[in-house]
């Protein structure tokens, strides 16, 4: 009991004293995660918007696909992103494997299926609405698509919420991509398995703390954000 009271004891005291090893690692992961959720919510949202009010031929074929996609394994996506970006891949000229665009790439094509398929589901509970009033405005497939994702942006956070978590928690496929390496692509959850396996219980923890916090602060700005904007617009 004392030696894990010790171990919580110095994990704060790192992240006290603000540790140059945990802020390092920490921005980083904000770094890669954030421009993750940020091409995800550029791709994702539009396309489940799509998928909601378009019907076309293969279009129950697409659901299918987006919704298996939710639940890829992580590390199949690396080992894929991995085989395009190496350097007998098509991509390989780019020099990007190991690096942290790599992992962006990894954790977007992660984030992209969840947000398209959460963003889908309230895009078409919204569309079953007003479906019929869009159609007699002469509304055209893009402009319903538009006006569904602005009236249902304060919702849609659950999507881009959902995309955050799925990319700060990943760790197998930015572990193929990246490498793991000190000081170039070391990020929260990577460096939590390593230092665990090392034995350096203070820094796994410090980090580990730092993610849940993240994780919570932003949901708590996320619907304290909804419940403002339900109180003003209803």
């Amino acid at each position: 009991m004392y030696g894990l009271a010790a171990t919580f004891a110095d994990a704060f005291a790192l992240l006290a004293t603000f540790d140059h090893r945990a802020v390092e690692i920490v921005i980083l992961s904000l770094r890669v995660s954030g421009s993750a959720v940020i091409l995800g919510t550029l791709i994702g949202l539009p396309l489940g918007a799509c998928l909601a009010v378009g019907r076309f031929p293969g279009h129950s074929a697409a659901l299918v696909v987006v919704n298996g996609l939710m639940g890829a394994p992580s590390v199949v996506v690396g080992v894929v992103v991995y085989l395009v970006l190496s350097r007998s891949g098509p991509l390989g000229g780019l020099g990007m494997l190991y690096t942290p665009a790599a992992m962006v790439v990894a954790q977007t094509l992660l984030v992209v299926p969840l947000m398209a398929a959460i963003t889908r589901q309230i895009i078409d509970d919204s569309w079953q609405r007003y479906a019929e009033e869009f159609r007699a405005m002469r509304f055209t497939w893009l402009q319903s698509v538009t006006t569904l994702l602005y009236d249902c942006r304060h919702s849609l956070l659950v999507a881009v919420l959902a995309g955050l978590g799925r990319a700060m928690s990943e760790v197998g496929a930015v572990m193929i991509v990246g490498g793991n390496i000190d000081h170039a692509t070391r990020v929260m959850t990577t460096a939590i398995a390593l230092e665990t396996s090392k034995g350096d219980l203070p820094l796994a923890i410090a980090l580990g703390i730092v993610l849940v916090a993240v994780i919570l602060i932003l949901n708590a700005v996320a619907f304290a954000m909804r419940a403002w904007a339900m109180r003003r617009y209803g």
